[in-house]
């Protein structure tokens, strides 16, 4: 079992949200917790080409974007203000939906960004943990243990 405390999680999340399509590939060394970043023309040190079957690395993929998109739609949903709640769920309909959220919060709802980046922030370290989890490489103790320690924040 690897020791959560040794894990970058934020990195980890980082390689569970990347959506892009491009050639490359996010790995986890099973044995340290590394977070490795594998390109085909690049390999994962930058310089050298290696296919990625030769490497001894657990694949990352990334978690759906509808998860993502959730978190979008629970702030909106949370927020005090209905006004910004409606606009912001608003901003949520149709394909462009993480752009148009960002767009909105920072233009028209400065004071919420705090508010949205503490939860975002809460949110996505727990669901590294839960993948690490998932693949076998924490126990459940040290799950339940990062959790009851990094609870959501109360929406604004």
């Amino acid at each position: 079992m690897l020791d959560l405390g040794a894990i970058d999680l934020d990195e980890l999340a980082t390689a569970l949200a990347d959506q892009t399509d491009y050639d490359h590939r996010w790995l986890l060394n099973p044995r340290t917790g590394e977070v490795a970043f594998w390109t085909s023309d690049t390999g994962i040190d930058g310089e050298n080409p290696v296919e990625i079957d030769e490497l001894d690395l657990t694949p990352i993929d990334p978690i759906p974007s509808y998860v993502w998109y959730q978190d979008m739609a629970d702030f909106a949903e949370g927020i005090s203000d209905a006004a910004a709640g409606r606009r912001l769920a608003a901003a949520l309909h149709g394909q462009g939906a993480f752009r148009r959220f960002k767009n909105e919060l920072y233009e028209g709802f400065p004071e919420l960004i705090s508010s949205w980046h503490a939860l975002r922030d809460v949110r996505a370290p727990r669901r590294a943990v839960d993948w690490l989890l998932d693949q076998g490489l924490i126990d459940e103790n040290a799950a339940e243990t990062f959790t009851a320690d990094h609870p959501e924040p109360d929406p604004p």
